[in-house]
């Protein structure tokens, strides 16, 4: 029978898994040129229903501090992740993020306590070999400006994820969910019609599935899971969990849309999993070993020499 904890280990994994299948979705079922409209309909219809079901606010200081989480986690990535996928190959993109895991294990050490260990730091670089043999191409290109959008991707969710952890908050977990794609998704709004301008005036009924989709399975179902993931392990754990996305997209674009797999694209995702489990291993303590008692009625060496 599994563990509590790897009970929870697996239902954070399926966020990162659930994320993996937006690639599918967004090349399959919506409109194309239209990423950062997604990534609003993916926000801000979750959080206002989170909201409406737990009808629940935020509190205090708790206002500020969902926004600060809502543009970190959400609004914030959700943007550099966009100028990053529109001026980078997906490749150069998914290899930079894959450096998340360290960024969250430096700052969790100083943030949270976490100690970092060599094996949570050969675990980060094994997963960004992994990612990189799984999605980058020997032709891809370099954009300074694409580069420095998906590494401020990478450093505004690793913040997010480590303040998510030290910000417990006394709400239930889906308000707190909804406090944050709401925040998130009103940031994005006037950047999404700014640069794209307003919604098309016809959509399918494959867009409609597909925004669906994105919103109540791709936000409101895998965002619960993964701040409940945070809120039960440590955050470094839980942002190893991500290196699944690209591995799930990878699997997903050979299996649905019949795309070359290379053996070199097999041997990063082992290299992958194999960087997560190790990352999910708890260390094993030592029990100090029983010193031994002395015999009734006999004195202990240490009296003994006293009494010399």
């Amino acid at each position: 029978m599994l563990s509590n904890r790897t009970g929870i280990v697996l239902l954070t994994a399926l966020t990162p898994a659930i994320w993996g299948t937006t690639y599918l979705i967004t090349t399959e079922l919506l409109p194309p040129g239209r990423p950062l409209l997604a990534a609003l309909i993916r926000a801000l219809p979750a959080g206002l229903i989170l909201i409406a079901l737990t009808r629940k606010l935020p509190q205090g200081n708790w206002w500020w501090r969902a926004l600060v989480l809502g543009a970190l986690n959400i609004g914030f990535f959700f943007a550099l992740l966009f100028v990053g996928a529109y001026r980078l190959p997906g490749g150069v993109a998914a290899t930079v993020g894959a450096i998340q895991p360290l960024l969250v294990a430096l700052l969790s050490s100083g943030l949270l306590g976490e100690r970092l260990t060599w094996r949570v730091a050969v675990a980060a670089a094994a997963g960004v070999a992994g990612v990189s043999l799984l999605v980058l191409r020997a032709d891809a290109r370099l954009d300074l400006l694409g580069v420095a959008a998906a590494l401020g991707g990478a450093v505004v969710m690793a913040f997010g994820v480590v303040l998510s952890k030290r910000w417990r908050s006394p709400a239930p977990l889906l308000a707190t969910t909804g406090w944050q794609l709401t925040a998130g998704g009103l940031l994005l709004a006037p950047v999404t019609f700014l640069v794209e301008g307003p919604p098309p005036a016809h959509l399918t009924g494959e867009n409609l599935a597909g925004y669906a989709y994105l919103a109540i399975i791709g936000s409101a179902l895998a965002y619960t899971l993964w701040f409940r993931g945070i809120r039960e392990l440590s955050a470094t754990k839980v942002t190893f969990l991500g290196l699944l996305s690209p591995v799930v997209a990878t699997a997903l674009g050979w299996l649905v849309l019949g795309q070359r797999l290379t053996l070199a694209q097999v041997i990063g995702a082992v290299v992958v999993l194999a960087a997560l489990v190790a990352a999910q291993v708890q260390p094993v303590r030592r029990r100090a070993e029983p010193q031994p008692q002395p015999l009734r009625g006999v004195p202990a060496e240490d009296d003994l020499t006293a009494r010399r």
